[in-house]
């Protein structure tokens, strides 16, 4: 199981919200929320995020076990 909660800690240490993050990366609103489901989008989504908030791949997605 995909899971982005390390995505939305790393957003409040950044003190940014997601609508900001959604306009600075470029992302659509659809993307936003398939990340807000903890479904799958695609690596030029998470590309666009790490670079926006300069950080790695790793920084923003954890693979859980069911």
């Amino acid at each position: 199981m995909v899971s982005y909660d390390k995505l939305w800690k790393l957003l409040i240490d950044k003190h940014m919200s997601k609508t900001e993050l959604r306009i600075s990366a470029g992302l659509t609103t659809s993307a936003l929320a398939q990340l807000g489901k903890n479904e799958y989008v695609s690596l030029k989504t998470i590309e666009k995020i790490c670079s926006v908030l300069d950080c790695d791949i790793a920084d923003v997605v954890e693979l859980r076990k069911n």
